[in-house]
Parts: C-alpha cells; structure tokens; sequence
C-alpha cells in the first residue's frame, strides 16, 4: 500500500466521485476524513467502509458554501487524524442554464461551492502539508471544451477557474515539495449525471471509448496523484473522460 500512515480530507464525499476517492485513498492505507452537507447517514457508510479497511475515518459536516465550515473541517481532520497530507477539494455543484437566464444566485453558489471552497480549504491545509504533500482539484472535462445548448457557461468557467488556481499555487508550494494538480472528469456515472439520464447518448457520444466512465476510475487517478509514484507531476491538469477531448 502506497498511502499508509498518510492522513487525507476528502470534500463532498458521502457518495459517487468523492466516495470512491476516500475509498481509493483507504484502500492505499491513508486514514480518510470525508465532508458532507446533509448526507448524514451515507457518510456514515462510507466511513464504515473504510474502518472495515483497517483505516481510521471520520464524517465532518460542512457546508461548502460557508466559509466558516470549509475553514473548520480542515482544523478537524487535523485534529481526528493528528495531521494532514492529503487535500481533495472534490465538493461541487451543478447549476445549468444559459447566459441570458442564469439568476445571480446560481452563480454565486458556483463561484463558492466550485471555486472559493477549494481556495479556502487549501489555505487552511498549507500550514498543516509537510514535505510530500498533496493537493487534488476535481474540476471537469467541460474546462476544456464547452458543447453548446447545455447551459454550461458558468459551470465551465468554475471548473476552468481551477486550472488556473492550481498552476499557480504548484508554483507556491513546489520549493516545500507538495504537488499541485488536477483531475478532471469526463462523463461519470453519479448521480448528478447518471448514465440513463437526459444528457446520456450526446455525452456518450463525444467520447473515444464510447461509453461513461465510473467512479472509480476517478478514485484510483486520484489515489496514484496522492502517492510516490507521481511525485514528480505537479501544476497539471489530468483529464479522465474517456477520450471526449481527444
């Protein structure tokens, strides 16, 4: 196991991407605390799940939205787990309508949930980052390529934001040896975009494979970026989608 004795946060993780990356990341023997927004009882699942590994795990209720409990979950986890190696800011939400329509309240819960969070959850984790340590940003493969008449502008631009966030912050904390970076997925089977659902056959569609992907292949890219083997990737996006911007 690449990931024992390390100790990670996982945002947003009481079901689909992020609990299959607390999952992946206990699976390599790191202890895994996870956030949740309202999810009680899935958390706990999930943090059964990775106690049945031998890990230690902990649920932390918290709102990405607040800055307050995005701050607090950090200071938590450090105090359940006794340290930090591992960010995966993974909590995001999905608003869609085009431009024109879009209210002023989705886009402030983009903008705070997608990129504020991740900002203020890595400036609470940096004190805590010893040598080797990890920062993950899940973003999207929509960063990359926006397909018209889906009212993805502003959920676009929240992903895109993270790119930019990411490079600049490997470059912060590369001279303290912790890497920096991003994995964006494609089409994934959640419950937010589910594989039988309204968006299935034109998303299937822009892939290479020809199909979704699944939750776990987010995990396990995830868990090989928090390990020794990429210790040298650092600043860069890595796009999971199944060739959809091939």
């Amino acid at each position: 196991m690449t990931l024992t004795g390390k100790r990670a946060l996982v945002t947003g993780a009481s079901r689909g991407i992020g609990a299959a990356i607390a999952k992946a990341l206990a699976a390599e023997g790191a202890d895994v605390a996870i956030t949740y927004e309202k999810s009680a009882d899935a958390a706990s699942e999930v943090v059964r799940n990775i106690k049945a590994l031998g890990r230690r795990a902990v649920a932390i209720q918290a709102d990405s939205a607040d800055v307050a409990a995005v701050q607090a979950s950090v200071e938590k986890t450090v105090a359940a787990l006794g340290g930090l190696d591992i960010l995966v800011n993974n909590a995001g939400i999905l608003r869609l309508a085009e431009v024109k329509d879009i209210s002023l309240e989705d886009i402030d819960a983009l903008l705070h949930v997608n990129v504020r969070a991740p900002i203020v959850a890595s400036k609470a984790a940096i004190p805590h980052l010893g040598k080797g340590g990890r920062i993950i940003n899940i973003g999207s493969f929509f960063a990359d390529r926006v397909p018209g008449g889906a009212g993805l502008p502003v959920y676009a631009l929240s992903k895109s934001a993270l790119t930019a966030f990411s490079q600049g912050l490997a470059r912060e904390l590369g001279p303290r040896d912790i890497t920096v970076n991003v994995v964006q997925p494609g089409s994934i089977d959640t419950d937010m975009n589910p594989v039988h659902g309204p968006f299935h056959e034109t998303l299937r569609s822009l892939t290479a494979l020809g199909r979704y992907g699944t939750v776990e292949d987010i995990g396990n890219m995830v868990a090989f970026l928090s390990g020794p083997k990429a210790q040298y990737i650092t600043g860069t996006a890595l796009t999971v989608d199944g060739g959809a911007n091939a």
